[in-house]
């Protein structure tokens, strides 16, 4: 459980502004879920998806996400993971592969986060951000994710990764603007046929 409570280079909750923001979000609750829930409504809500609002810059690092008030999914779950590790909440980064429009090829990832919480275990949340047809919502031990698996190719991505997958980092760092990195949004090869896969 420690790795999911360390700072690193993207997910760094050690950064005085980071550290602040968790502290702040924290005040005056009671529990870890609590806390948790108020992280995560933070970065759902006040952190602007990247492509959603167009804005730049492309952030990856969590203390640029916050610095900047916007990121893809992704960089928000860096932020999200860095928030819950700071206030000594064991967290995670998750992925699903998704079609990137029209429930047809081609797939991406997508980036969420999973939260150790006491009384229900790995629990997985997604504050990429609601709009028209996405409604992610923090009701443990019930998932509400912002995307569910519907076609064929679509997986739910088993790990609970303590630090990005290499390919999800260089596309952010690699992204020119947002548009760019919409464009060249990154898949991976899968293991297994159903809707709970593995990466190969």
């Amino acid at each position: 459980m420690e790795k999911y409570l360390q700072s690193s280079d993207y997910i760094d909750w050690d950064h005085p502004d980071v550290l602040s923001k968790a502290k702040a979000l924290a005040q005056g609750l009671n529990s870890k879920e609590e806390i948790t829930k108020a992280c995560f409504t933070f970065v759902r809500d006040e952190i602007k998806h990247s492509l959603d609002y167009k804005l730049n810059p492309v952030t990856c690092k969590a203390s640029e996400v916050l610095e900047h008030g916007t990121g893809y999914c992704y960089a928000k779950s860096h932020l999200l993971a860095a928030l819950l590790r700071a206030n000594s909440i064991p967290a995670g980064l998750c992925y699903q592969r998704l079609t990137i429009e029209d429930d047809e090829p081609p797939f991406c990832l997508h980036g969420l986060n999973a939260v150790f919480l006491e009384e229900y275990g790995w629990y997985r949340i997604d504050a990429r951000g609601n709009k028209p047809g996405v409604n992610a919502q923090f009701t443990p031990p019930v998932e509400q994710l912002a995307y569910p698996i519907i076609t064929a190719g679509e997986a739910d991505l088993l790990e609970i990764w303590d630090e990005p997958l290499p390919v999800v980092v260089d596309a952010l760092l690699n992204g020119k603007n947002y548009q760019d990195v919409k464009d060249n949004l990154t898949d991976i090869p899968l293991v297994g046929t159903d809707n709970t896969a593995g990466l190969r």
